[in-house]
């Protein structure tokens, strides 16, 4: 993926001009082999590639012994794309601007949701040009309903979906209608909310426990589609020791 690449690039760069500075010889190989599993939908606007570069900053840190603190690391994943911080933090966090100024917020238990993927992908600066043509006045910061922080706060489901927007989802049912059908199916098999993720096309559910979350993922396989259970929050990108390999 072409983040990936990206990312470790920039970890390079820094790396080598720590070593310019030190006096020693730049000529060191940086070498790593990268594996990325992915566990998410391939241009299913979830950020996935933005996750993918989060841990290829975080691993070759690490792996490189380039030793740049935490704020040295987001500082880089600000220049790679405005949802890399994020993936960087986890958790739950409120972003502004381009979605790059993050604050943590507070959130208590977990939330259950069902992730509907779609065989056929959607451009997301199709989305967005579209975006623009449907709007009729100039894009402001939204303002966050405390009603909405509250529900994070308690693990309140049912108020967090009723808080739930996605401003890019009427532009994204303009040029993939049919996947205003997901939804409905979704609402109506038990969720508490369906919107579009980012720029789409995959489809998300938030809903009200593990049990329905199962329920709704058999209803869509029933109905040709691929769906998971996915909870959040969870952590953002980290080293993970394992049992080394033995035979």
């Amino acid at each position: 993926p072409i983040l990936v690449i990206r990312a470790a690039r920039a970890i390079e760069t820094v790396a080598r001009a720590k070593l310019d500075e030190s006096g020693e010889t730049i000529e060191t190989v940086f070498g790593a082999n990268l594996e990325v599993l992915k566990r998410v939908p391939i241009a299913g606007g979830m950020g996935g590639g933005s996750a993918d570069a989060a841990a290829t900053l975080v691993a070759l840190n690490e792996l490189w012994q380039v030793g740049l603190t935490a704020k040295e690391v987001g500082a880089l994943a600000t220049q790679l794309g405005a949802d890399v911080p994020f993936a960087l933090h986890g958790g739950t966090e409120m972003g502004l601007g381009r979605g790059d100024e993050l604050s943590p917020v507070l959130t208590t238990g977990h939330f259950e949701w069902v992730l509907v993927q779609s065989e056929v992908g959607l451009s997301t600066p199709e989305v967005f040009a579209e975006l623009d043509r449907m709007r009729t006045d100039q894009a402001s910061t939204p303002d966050v309903p405390p009603e909405l922080l509250q529900a994070l706060r308690l693990g309140d489901a049912p108020t967090l979906a009723i808080h739930l927007h996605n401003e890019l989802q009427p532009a994204a049912l303009k040029l993939r209608p049919e996947l205003g059908a997901v939804i409905e199916l979704g609402e109506s098999s038990g969720a508490l909310r369906g919107i579009i993720s980012g720029s789409g096309p995959t489809v998300i559910f938030l809903m009200p426990n593990g049990d329905a979350a199962l329920s709704l993922v058999e209803k869509f396989a029933a109905n040709g589609k691929t769906a998971v259970r996915a909870i959040s929050p969870v952590p953002g990108a980290r080293i993970e020791q394992t049992e080394p390999r033995t035979g």
